[in-house]
């Protein structure tokens, strides 16, 4: 029963009937750190804290019953050595990148909040593929910005990762006065030039914020707009021109399921915004979606225009395509040429009221 596998979602992840997770990809993690190449600190910040989970330090750690074996003659009992977890822990952290230039200068910088991608279930904000691109595009764009670390599925199943990251926002506008927890969101950060990304997973969030959202929890910060890259998006019935074949089909539905066993299938509006009634009520005023050519997800990505003017949203939509590429390639290949364009793309959608 202990090596009975639930869901094989190779090469990504297997999760197996007793609860054990074995993440494939997505495990590495790289401390924070200045970057000389691009000029950008790092430190890692404490979102929320909460208590202590039962078996925090214990992961791994087998017991058995306590009995005596008349086979061999011996006697066993349970013992525990893990030491006794503290009462209370971060459950939702992340990553700040700020330019070095701009500690202890008047400027204050746009925001940038990120949301990583994975599926929910792979990948953190502390992986160096993250890391690396923070750092790049906090550069590029000259911006504060703030890697969300949200917990993960199948541990902490949906919609706790929407949640986190809902959260992680409303951190942020508790700086709005000036007092927040974090300095350099105080010193550094303008408020009113708060801009969200993400990919896949991390676009996917992002729509659920917006339509979701009470403004009043975000008093004090603006939204100018946000940037959803290679969004997750999926449903029961494949779109025109999107595959048919079962395996692939059958794979995303696993994953959806895996992150939110308490779905009602692929026909969730959490998954479908085709199906989600809120989605005209979308708070976002500009939305920039980014898809790529051999993605198999792009059409949802395309679509997502459909739908957002179909159910009444009237908001400002701008596409970008990178052709013949696939899914998070950026991240896979940050020096291709595409890559390239899409940072710029990113930047300058931060930059316009700069560049006007």
């Amino acid at each position: 029963m202990g090596s009975e596998i639930l869901y094989d979602l190779s090469p990504m992840v297997r999760i197996y009937k007793n609860g054990r997770v074995e993440r494939l990809v997505g495990t590495e993690t790289v401390d924070p750190s200045f970057d000389e190449k691009t000029g950008v600190e790092s430190k890692d910040v404490t979102i929320e804290w909460g208590p202590t989970p039962w078996y925090h330090g214990l992961l791994g750690t087998k017991t058995v019953d306590s009995s005596f074996e008349k086979k061999t003659g011996v006697e066993s009992k349970d013992a525990i050595s893990a030491p006794a977890p503290k009462p209370w822990y971060p459950v939702v952290s992340g990553r700040l990148y700020i330019p070095r230039d701009a500690i202890g200068s008047l400027q204050k910088l746009p925001v940038l909040v990120y949301y990583h991608g994975g599926g929910f279930i792979v990948e953190t904000a502390w992986s160096p593929t993250y890391h690396n691109y923070l750092n790049a595009l906090v550069a590029e764009a000259n911006v504060v910005a703030i890697s969300v670390d949200y917990r993960r599925a199948p541990e902490h199943p949906l919609p706790v990762a929407y949640e986190d990251s809902l959260f992680a926002l409303e951190w942020v506008a508790s700086h709005s006065a000036g007092n927040g927890p974090e300095e350099w969101l105080n010193s550094c950060a303008n408020l009113k030039k708060v801009f969200l990304a993400g990919e896949s997973a991390g676009a996917n969030i992002i729509n659920y914020i917006g339509t979701r959202l009470d403004i009043k929890r975000l008093n004090g910060i603006e939204v100018p707009g946000v940037m959803m890259v290679h969004p997750y998006f999926w449903g029961n019935h494949p779109l025109p021109s999107e595959t048919c074949d079962p395996k692939t089909r059958s794979f995303y539905e696993m994953f959806w399921h895996a992150a939110n066993p308490k779905t009602t299938g692929c026909d969730d509006p959490l998954i479908n915004p085709g199906k989600d009634p809120r989605i005209s009520n979308l708070y976002w005023k500009k939305v920039l979606v980014c898809v790529a050519g051999k993605d198999v997800l792009r059409y949802r990505g395309l679509f997502y225009k459909t739908i957002l003017r179909a159910l009444g949203w009237y908001g400002v939509l701008e596409e970008m395509e990178s052709p013949g590429e696939d899914h998070v390639f950026h991240l896979l290949n940050p020096t291709g040429e595409n890559a390239v364009k899409l940072m710029k793309r990113l930047v300058s959608f931060m930059n316009e009221d700069e560049d006007k």
